[in-house]
């Protein structure tokens, strides 16, 4: 995605607070696609409440909105990896191989934030967080595994795909350069 505000690769074009996802505090993330502008979150006072829509967002920026935190690569590894329970986060880290720390927390806390997780923080030495899907979070359950369903069926396919597509779009004098 490009910084700044210019336009990403997708079509978007997101401040750069909004380049982690909505954090605690985040201010200016704003998203556009084709002729509907989507103005974006500003001023969050209460990370736990949230803020209030902003006026004029129409009911499918709303769902965009939604749809990027949840359709986030990391956050349906987060949320499947936690369909069976309450899990630290060393064992989240451990279970979702490609993750780095630092993206793990941003994905945690935007979940956190949207009502999908919860976090408990145990007072003990030494300190034990716990993250856990609430009744919300769990709605997602049976959409995310039918979706990891679909790729697990489908990954040959689209392996397949990709192949075809790759091999006209790149000559053999091309794909000999890229072994």
């Amino acid at each position: 995605m490009a910084a700044g505000g210019e336009p990403g690769h997708n079509g978007h074009v997101m401040g750069p607070a909004a380049e982690a996802g909505p954090a605690p505090h985040a201010e200016g993330m704003v998203m556009t696609t084709g002729m509907t502008p989507c103005t974006g979150i500003t001023g969050v006072a209460d990370p736990a409440v949230g803020p209030e829509p902003p006026e004029g967002m129409s009911p499918a920026c709303r769902a965009r909105a939604i749809l990027h935190r949840i359709g986030d690569k990391w956050a349906i590894y987060v949320v499947a990896n936690l369909a069976d329970g309450p899990r630290r986060f060393t064992e989240l880290h451990r279970s979702i191989d490609g993750i780095a720390s630092r993206m793990l927390t941003v994905t945690l806390r935007g979940l956190e934030r949207d009502g999908i997780v919860t976090r408990t923080v145990h007072a003990v030495v030494p300190p034990r967080v716990d993250y856990e899907l609430t009744p919300l979070g769990r709605t997602l359950l049976d959409t995310i595994g039918q979706l990891v369903a679909w790729a697990d069926t489908h990954a040959d396919e689209i392996e397949a795909a990709q192949g075809a597509y790759d091999a006209r779009a790149c000559p053999p004098p091309c794909a000999e350069h890229a072994e």
